[in-house]
């Protein structure tokens, strides 16, 4: 698709308070979509390189940046998926190997890594922000009409798979963002009743 995004503004520059009625509609529609259903094609080169710009547009607390992007495309995220299906197979886990199809399928993955600083500011607010990165990521692939989902797996969290992923001490898996071009629609799901949610507070 053709980006007609505005160019980055300059820092201190003004952003004036607007009303963007085209993103409430898109969020009351928003659905992720299955990760066995993408396909090619991914977004491009310079749709990635937006993507990222966008995602990294969210609240951080102390402009800390805690957070950093493994990509995975082709032969490199081919080979990741085999070797995470060669672990869970040594370790005789078949459910653990079929959990691979949902990073085998989409064409392109975009790992969020939770990357803490060292800062007054408390690591929980900082692992917030990596979740704000991969909401955003996640909601701009879906507004250029690219299929997304964001998940988490055993691979997210186990310790043989993150050295494989090449974490560091103190890092964690946010998402695997996964990324591509829906075969079909994805269903509504049932919401939960915001009213539910919510109460006052009085002293």
């Amino acid at each position: 698709m053709t980006l007609d995004l505005p160019p980055a503004p300059e820092f201190g520059a003004p952003i004036e308070p607007q009303r963007w009625p085209e993103v409430l509609r898109f969020l009351s529609l928003r659905r992720s979509t299955s990760a066995v259903t993408l396909a090619e094609p991914a977004p491009s080169l310079e749709e990635l390189e937006a993507l990222l710009r966008l995602a990294t547009r969210v609240p951080d607390h102390g402009k800390l940046a805690p957070w950093r992007f493994i990509s995975l495309e082709g032969a490199e995220k081919v080979q990741l998926a085999e070797t995470l299906e060669a672990l869970a197979s040594a370790r005789g886990d078949g459910r653990a190997a079929a959990k691979l199809a949902k990073l085998k399928t989409p064409p392109m993955a975009l790992v969020v890594v939770s990357s803490p600083r060292t800062s007054e500011i408390p690591e929980w607010e900082q692992r917030l922000s990596a979740g704000a990165v991969c909401t955003t990521l996640l909601y701009a692939a879906l507004a250029m009409g690219y299929g997304c989902n964001w998940i988490t797996d055993w691979y997210s969290y186990d310790a043989e798979a993150l050295r494989i992923l090449g974490l560091a001490e103190g890092e964690r898996v946010a998402g695997f963002m996964l990324l591509g071009t829906p075969r079909e629609a994805p269903l509504e799901r049932e919401r939960p009743r915001h009213q539910a949610l919510v109460t006052r507070w009085s002293p």
